[in-house]
């Protein structure tokens, strides 16, 4: 029965996808991210479920452009953003670190994986040209992850936290460390989804509440301080900090009233890393990766490296930070690549749209929550080849080029 329900799901984005192909870039976002394939337990757990749909929009895409004559309405300024162009630079870049990867077959297997995250950003890119479809592609991927959320709260709830939750399986964000980082980055795209809601506030307030609730009961540490700090950027964010702060306070209260003590003493240490055996084989994998990127300062060990490096030494099994893993696997040109490109797209979310109207103002607020919580929760986990993070910065660059900034009139004295 689930691979008959995941069936027509896809006949059902697959027929508005060829009347309006832009609709097909919000079907693919949630089989992204709600990942439904994952609940399949028969033919369709394994098929190419996102591979069909993709390719079935490109030739929807490709039908309207011929159709409307449209071929040199290509949008030069959407795909020349810098953003973009530092994206094409950074995937460039994993190739020639592939070809000098210390495991050739094994760099250009991850690199292919990894380059099939470009072709639907591209599609992004090309279908969604105005405010209206960037606010539904925006409220796709926040109801993918709050529907995956509200089943992860719910059991939370009745199971007074005693339980962990995961995401859906197979996909990005299956574990629950992952599972916690992404819901921490999915809940200011909820934000915006309530600020913008003429309706169903109080089901989206209830939303937001159990998304929260998913990120405790996750029991991942690295998903709290995800939390954390993008809840600091939402109140700076806010335009009612009086009125966010007693709110915010009082619904972590409910929460924390009914953690176990095993939940506390988990928390406890990450301060007290030292006495953590985790924490501690944590940071000896880092400093292989920081002395091995010493040796090769410029092109590292390419994809999927950490074998020949940490087994000897420390037996990790991945590097644990996006920070680490991007210096070990693509060295300094590589950190300074990407690095540069997110920190740099941070920045402009922050100072780059004062002179926007209010509206690009407020994406770009809960864009740069999100991303936030990305960087703060990736500094424990390996989750540097995520979709989500590049998502954002091409959602990043559609809100830089769908309303140029204003011109202030020339003063008449």
């Amino acid at each position: 029965m689930r691979d008959l329900a995941l069936l027509f799901i896809l006949l059902g984005m697959a027929w508005p996808a060829w009347r309006r192909p832009w609709l097909g870039v919000l079907g693919l976002a949630v089989l992204s991210y709600l990942h439904p394939q994952g609940y399949a337990n028969g033919f369709l757990r394994e098929a190419p479920v996102f591979f069909t749909l993709f390719a079935w929009v490109s030739l929807a895409a490709l039908h309207q452009t011929w159709r409307q004559h449209a071929w040199a309405a290509l949008p030069w300024r959407r795909l020349l953003d810098w953003r973009v162009l530092g994206l094409l630079a950074l995937w460039a870049w994993f190739g020639v670190t592939s070809h000098y990867s210390l495991a050739p077959w094994d760099a250009w297997d991850k690199y292919r994986e990894v380059l099939k995250i470009l072709p639907p950003l591209l599609l992004t890119l090309l279908l969604i040209d105005t405010r209206e479809k960037l606010h539904y592609l925006i409220l796709a991927i926040a109801l993918s992850f709050l529907l995956v959320a509200l089943k992860g709260g719910y059991w939370a709830v009745i199971s007074g936290f005693h339980d962990r939750v995961y995401g859906p399986p197979g996909s990005q964000y299956s574990d629950n460390n992952e599972f916690a980082v992404a819901l921490a980055m999915a809940i200011p795209l909820l934000v915006l989804w309530l600020r913008e809601a003429r309706g169903l506030r109080f089901v989206l307030l209830l939303g937001i509440a159990l998304t929260y609730a998913s990120v405790v009961s996750s029991w991942s540490r690295g998903g709290m301080l995800a939390l954390a700090a993008m809840t600091l950027g939402l109140i700076w964010h806010s335009k009612r900090k009086l009125l966010a702060i007693p709110l915010l306070l009082l619904l972590l209260a409910t929460l924390f009233v009914q953690l176990p003590e095993q939940w506390f003493g988990r928390m406890q240490s990450t301060a007290n890393y030292q006495d953590d055996t985790s924490a501690g084989e944590r940071l000896q994998v880092w400093q292989v990766g920081i002395d091995f990127a010493a040796k090769r300062p410029l092109v590292g060990g390419g994809f999927n490296a950490w074998p020949a490096l940490t087994l000897k030494e420390a037996g990790g099994l991945d590097w644990h930070s996006i920070y680490v893993k991007i210096l070990a696997e693509h060295g300094y040109v590589g950190l300074a690549l990407w690095g540069g490109l997110l920190g740099a797209t941070l920045v402009r979310l922050t100072w780059g749209v004062r002179r926007h109207p209010a509206w690009v103002r407020e994406y770009g607020a809960m864009l740069q929550a999100s991303l936030l919580a990305y960087l703060v929760g990736g500094a424990t986990l390996g989750i540097a080849y995520w979709e989500l993070p590049y998502h954002l910065v091409v959602l990043a660059a559609l809100l830089g080029t769908l309303s140029p900034p204003r011109v202030q009139a020339p003063d008449p004295g």
